[in-house]
Order: structure tokens, then C-alpha cells, then sequence
């Protein structure tokens, strides 16, 4: 059975972190999102993958290459202009894959240790044409919604309803299974699943249904879901890798580093490859990614670091999200809620104000 990832959108609603990368890079717990998609393809034995690029193609291809590190043939297809989320798909179907059994597809974006094998079985035992896995979430008003009769057939969908007015509590997760007959139905050009195939199928009650998945699922959707989605990985609520070696219930460390015995790690830690990590420094529930020099007498709290970033001395960040290859100069500060994207550079005991959204390449 052949998989597709659909990796070619903007990831808007986690700027400024994507204006400098593809939502498909970026880290959860210090390993790419889109390499998670990956990693659980491989676990039920879907080993010939293709990916839909648009925005940062290159980055990409650099990382993934072929696909033959993580275990599978990766291909990609490359679209000039957005085809949407069936347009997309049908391209690399038709014209690369010669689909011709059933197929799945999933979301760069989405994190996920759904049983694939059972969502599988689950469709051909309902000789569907179409399933879309269905999570139950707390504010449906961020989601679309889908609605279903008692054999769970897809009857209906609300986009981002008021709470008041929804009419279901379950989410459409962007993770579908497919009958080769569905590209017929998707014309040449832009065409969406969620806003034209899906109701088209529902009109003309055809065998789509939803399958109420019980494990962890999160859209990364926006900056607090990314952040929360990275803790929800070290403390266990999803089946899921954490690099690095354990050295507590709540600490991994990876390869190369250089700690202090004068450091602390407190709460769940992640310390990625070839860090320095210096004399007096706290790191509490926070993960640093790999190649980052924190210098003596930093405060990294309730934070997550990317690579290759430099803490200076002396300084503080707390609960906000660091870019790589940033450079935070002696006795900088960053608050609650700011975010700074690749490559930013804080001048000595600057204090960066809580909530700030910083561009890429900007110099505070």
C-alpha cells in the first residue's frame, strides 16, 4: 500500500517560526514533524511515500533526501502553483504513483500515533470509498467538524462552528483512507478535500465514512498547540520517539554534550547532539536542540531552543520559543509568549516583551 503526505502549505498560523522554514520541519521534541509522519508509515509497513511540495521545497528534499535513512522510498511533487489538498494528492497518484489499490494520506502538520493497521481494516470492513479518521476535541471552533449517522456514514460538515451551534465534537484530522476510484471524482487543477470533495461525496451519498480514532492527535495548528504538542511527547501521551539517551523519567541527552556538573536539569528536559551546557545553568521543562551553547549562568524555563542557537551569559528565557541560530547576547531576557524566529540576534540585557513575534534576520 502507497502513502502521500500532503507538505505543501504555508503553515501560516505558526508564523514567524515558518517564515524562515516549512511547517513540515518543524521540530517536535527536536525531531521534524513531517519525519514523525514518516516514522509512523514505517511502522505499519508503508515504505513507498511521495510528498506534495510548494513553500521551501528544498529544505525539504536537503533534509529527507530519498527517504532511505528513515526507512522508506520518498518522492516528491514539486506544484508551481497550490493545487489544493485532492489536487494535490490526485497529481501524485495519477502521474507518479499509477495508484491503483488503496492508498493513504496524511497531513505534514499533524502529530499523530494513530493504529493505521486498525483504521485499515476498519475501511475495507465498511467497503468504503473514502474514511477520514475523527478525533474528539476540546474547542471544536478551531476545527472542522464532521457529522455522522449511528453506522458512523459521513452525513454532514460544519466549518469552525460556534460552540454554541456545533453540532458534533469531532474532527476531521486530515488523516484519510482512499479506494483508487476517488481520483476519478477530483478534477484537474486547485480542488480541496475538506471544502469540495468530501461535501460533493456526502451529496451524492457515497461510502464516506468516519473512523472515531481513540489515540493522541494534534493539528500543531498554532503556537500554543506546538508547544503543547512537544510536551504531550516527553510526557508520554502519544507513542513517540524522544532522542537522546534517558538519564531520568523526565531527561534525555544526546550525544557529544558537554554539561556542567554545576548544571541543573530539572522537570522533562530534552538536551539535544553537541550542546554546551555551562556552570550555573538551569534548564527546567524545556528542550534545547542540538549544536546550542548556553552559556554560564542561563535561565532556560518552560522554553523550547531550536538548533545551533547561542544563550549568552546571565541569560533569561522563559516560556517562549527560541529560532536556530539565534544569538542571545549577555544578560538578554525573553518573556512569556515571545517568539523568535531563525536567526535573530538580542543586544546585552535586552529585554525582549512578553508576547513578541519576531521576524526572521532581525537584529533587537
Amino acid at each position: 500500500m502507497k502513502a502521500f503526505i500532503m507538505a505543501a502549505g504555508y503553515g501560516t498560523r505558526l508564523e514567524p517560526l515558518t517564515l524562515a522554514v516549512p511547517k513540515p520541519l518543524v521540530p517536535i521534541a527536536n525531531l521534524p514533524v513531517m519525519q514523525r509522519n514518516i516514522e509512523l508509515l514505517v511502522k505499519y509497513g508503508l515504505t513507498e511515500v511521495y510528498a506534495n511540495l510548494h513553500y521551501f521545497p528544498e529544505q525539504i528534499q536537503n533534509y529527507f533526501g530519498h527517504g532511505s535513512s528513515y526507512g522508506v522510498d520518498l518522492q516528491y511533487s514539486l506544484e508551481k502553483e497550490l493545487l489544493g489538498t485532492a489536487g494535490g494528492v490526485k497529481l501524485m497518484a495519477k502521474n507518479m504513483a499509477k495508484i491503483k489499490e488503496t492508498f493513504v494520506v496524511l497531513s505534514s502538520d499533524a502529530l499523530t500515533d494513530i493504529d493505521l493497521d486498525k483504521m485499515i481494516k476498519y475501511h475495507k470492513d465498511k467497503k468504503a470509498l473514502a474514511t477520514i479518521a475523527l478525533s474528539r476535541v476540546d474547542d471544536i471552533s478551531q476545527f472542522g467538524v464532521a457529522l455522522h449517522d449511528e453506522e458512523n456514514r459521513i452525513t454532514g460538515f460544519q466549518e469552525k462552528p460556534k460552540l454554541e451551534e456545533a453540532l458534533s465534537s469531532v474532527a476531521n484530522t486530515g488523516i484519510y483512507i482512499f479506494e483508487p476510484e476517488i481520483l476519478e471524482l477530483i478534477p484537474e487543477g486547485f480542488y480541496d478535500f475538506g471544502s469540495d470533495l468530501f461535501p460533493r461525496l456526502v451529496k451524492e451519498k457515497a461510502a464516506l465514512f468516519g473512523y472515531l480514532m481513540s489515540e493522541y492527535w494534534s493539528d500543531v495548528g498554532s503556537l500554543d498547540k506546538y508547544i503543547e504538542a512537544n510536551f504531550d511527547v516527553l510526557k508520554g501521551n502519544l507513542v513517540a520517539l524522544v532522542p537522546g539517551e534517558k538519564k531520568s523519567p523526565e531527561s534525555w541527552v544526546g550525544e557529544q554534550e558537554i554539561i556542567s556538573g554545576q548544571a541543573r536539569l530539572e522537570g522533562y528536559t530534552v538536551i539535544g547532539d553537541h550542546c554546551f551546557i555551562g556552570k550555573d545553568v538551569l534548564v527546567r521543562d524545556s528542550i534545547i536542540g542540538s549544536r546550542c551553547h548556553i552559556a554560564d549562568g542561563a535561565t532556560i524555563s518552560d522554553s523550547i531552543i531550536w538548533p545551533d542557537a547561542y544563550i549568552g551569559k546571565e541569560v533569561q528565557v522563559n516560556k517562549a520559543i527560541i529560532g536556530a541560530h539565534c544569538r542571545l547576547t549577555d544578560g538578554a531576557r525573553v518573556f512569556d509568549g515571545a517568539v523568535l524566529a531563525n536567526r535573530v540576534k538580542v543586544s546585552k540585557d535586552m529585554i525582549v516583551s512578553p508576547g513578541a513575534r519576531v521576524i526572521p534576520n532581525t537584529a533587537l
